[in-house]
């Protein structure tokens, strides 16, 4: 594990973004293609800004870039909460990304629930969504093979200390064989299809993004306190055969590292 402190939250997503083009260095030189998984928030929003910026657009070749999503929200893709339309408004339309690329995660069932169910609908919702987190599954290990190991999984941490759609009280819906699970979340009163700890711990580099005074507590519970990861679910990435970075801000930081 390697911790990286910036000075401020600028400084970040410089760090993050020359992580992000070394990674698709090796992995293209490697093996000729760059898989990377994508999270939502306002933390990566502005790594992705900066990404589509002629500075570092122009780095890529977008063309062996492979796009995808750790988690996201069972809304349409166009919906406000939707961590793709984010990052298509920000990043992907900018930047010369074939669209075959792009792989959103498949939500094209939510025309045949309530997008905001009463509880009697709720498990035809979760029926759907779990039917299009199998979808994903298969897709991911159609594009990217068996096991799948992608070459950058970007996450965050939330204040109670999940991490993708892997919340505490929930880690119990996580099959151990699964790469893609749905699942409804009580905290956010809302269905999510997530990467499971499986599919995130046979990536080659997982790297948290994290930024603000907000976070200076459940950073230093997840990084140094106790292994408590029912409680802590971020504690549970740990690659199998691959590296895990921390790029933090020092407001996040705070004075324990």
């Amino acid at each position: 594990m390697a911790i990286l402190v910036s000075s401020d939250a600028t400084v970040l997503m410089h760090a993050a973004a020359a992580h992000c083009l070394r990674l698709y260095h090796d992995a293209v030189d490697a093996r000729g293609v760059f898989h990377m998984a994508l999270s939502g928030g306002s933390t990566p929003k502005s790594l992705f800004q900066l990404l589509a910026t002629s500075d570092y657009a122009a780095q890529f070749d977008w063309s062996l870039v492979h796009l995808w999503w750790s988690d996201e929200r069972f809304v349409p893709l166009d919906h406000p909460d939707s961590n793709y339309r984010m990052a298509y408004e920000v990043m992907i339309s900018k930047v010369p990304i074939p669209a075959s690329n792009v792989h959103a995660t498949p939500v094209n069932r939510l025309h045949l629930v309530s997008v905001n169910p009463g509880d009697g609908d709720q498990f035809t919702l979760l029926e759907a969504a779990r039917t299009d987190a199998a979808q994903y599954e298969a897709d991911i290990l159609a594009s990217i093979g068996a096991p799948p190991v992608f070459d950058l999984i970007l996450l965050g941490i939330g204040d109670d200390g999940h991490t993708a759609s892997l919340f505490p009280g929930t880690l119990g819906d996580v099959p151990a064989d699964r790469l893609v699970i749905a699942h409804f979340v009580p905290k956010v009163n809302m269905q999510r299809i997530t990467f499971t700890p499986k599919l995130i711990n046979a990536a080659n580099h997982v790297a948290f993004l994290v930024s603000g005074k907000g976070k200076t507590s459940v950073l230093d519970r997840v990084v140094r306190g106790p292994h408590l990861p029912d409680v802590l679910p971020s504690q549970l990435v740990a690659p199998v055969n691959g590296e895990v970075t921390w790029l933090i801000d020092r407001d996040a930081a705070g004075a324990n590292f």
